[in-house]
């Protein structure tokens, strides 16, 4: 219950009550990601972070990787892809969970976490 209130409270913090992009997307950055370490309800620094792409003309169905990362303190990673860059295709994030929880000496429950995003247009 205390990490619920935790990340309720980062959540609801008077700087997320404006509806205003994030600085990464003033960047230029269509595509970002914001990671929160639920056992301490404070944003995950310092996670890796894979971005490949699956072309939806390419018949071999091979992701090709485009960028690694690490979040920072807020969680993020700046810049994860530039606007030229992004086209309709599916996205894969590969969250790096095991090396982010070995650093701190915790035990986690997933090795690695990934999302897949179809971005149409």
């Amino acid at each position: 219950m205390e990490r619920i209130a935790l990340l309720s409270s980062h959540l609801q913090h008077k700087k997320f009550q404006h509806v205003l992009p994030h600085p990464a997307m003033s960047k230029g950055s269509p595509l970002t990601t914001h990671v929160l370490d639920t056992a301490t309800g404070r944003p995950a620094t310092s996670l890796a972070i894979h971005l490949y792409r699956r072309d939806s003309n390419d018949s071999s169905e091979e992701w090709h990787h485009l960028k690694f990362g690490y979040t920072n303190t807020d969680g993020r990673v700046p810049n994860l892809i530039d606007t030229e860059k992004f086209i309709p295709a599916v996205y894969k994030m590969h969250f790096d969970t095991a090396a982010y929880f070995k650093q701190s000496s915790t035990e986690g429950f997933y090795p690695y976490v990934e999302m897949n995003i179809l971005i149409n247009e």
